[in-house]
């Protein structure tokens, strides 16, 4: 049974996602807001299918911290692909900062480079990388969509910590703005391999915003320490 549900999910999801890519193909010769719509469209649709074939029950912790009047960007922990979609329905359109090789992707990566998304070489040194911040600082000048970035830099399992990278230090270090940490349990339900799990609760905790000011080694380790011990706490 558990594995018809798994099953159910997945094909009314990334059916749901394809016939939204298709209607709104369109949009990607039209102003920006538009696919950006598209893809609140596509958060939404996430919680539907979790709610409707997993009985997932979906917790947002922590909306009082919301940054509301200070320029900010996200530090998300990173499990699933649920918070990819999910969180565009809590914050402000965000763009994503995400691995190049997703801008490859098929009518999917044409919507990346629509909204905005920053793509990345990891662990490389390349042309495009090194004007990295430079494409942040002017996004953030410029823009009220905040940037999000996931310190793990790639899906991991709900029991792995691994160590935080350094690029959301950078951020913080470089453009002097707040950072909103988000802790998220989502692999419990949604795994990066194997079937989805039913009856459980993904909980989006939104913490307490971390001022401007720190050094860049004092930032991330409170960064990770916070995020982490959230996460303990959801186990």
């Amino acid at each position: 049974m558990q594995m018809v549900r798994s099953n159910l999910f997945s094909f009314f999801f990334f059916t749901g996602i394809i016939l939204i890519s298709i209607i709104f193909l369109p949009a990607l010769i039209l102003p920006q807001k538009i696919v950006l719509l598209g893809g609140k469209l596509m958060g939404y649709w996430s919680a539907i299918c979790l709610k409707l074939f997993l009985s997932t029950k979906i917790t947002i912790k922590g909306k009082e911290n919301i940054i509301s009047k200070n320029k900010f960007f996200i530090a998300a922990s990173h499990q699933s692909m649920f918070e990819t979609f999910f969180l565009q329905t809590i914050f402000n359109s965000p763009v994503f900062i995400l691995k190049k090789e997703l801008l490859l992707i098929p009518i999917f990566g044409w919507y990346l480079k629509k909204i905005g998304s920053i793509s990345i070489s990891r662990d490389k040194v390349s042309k495009d990388n090194l004007g990295f911040f430079e494409l942040i600082s002017k996004i953030v000048k410029n823009s009220n969509r905040p940037i999000i970035i996931f310190p793990q830099a790639t899906r991991v399992l709900p029991s792995e910590r691994p160590p935080f990278k350094k690029g959301a230090s950078r951020i913080y270090q470089e453009l002097k703005i707040y950072c909103q940490p988000v802790a998220i349990n989502s692999g419990f339900v949604w795994p990066k391999r194997g079937e989805k799990k039913s009856n459980k609760e993904i909980i989006v905790s939104i913490l307490k915003p971390i001022g401007p000011g720190l050094e860049k080694n004092q930032f991330i380790e409170k960064l990770e320490r916070e995020i982490y011990s959230e996460l303990d706490l959801m186990n």
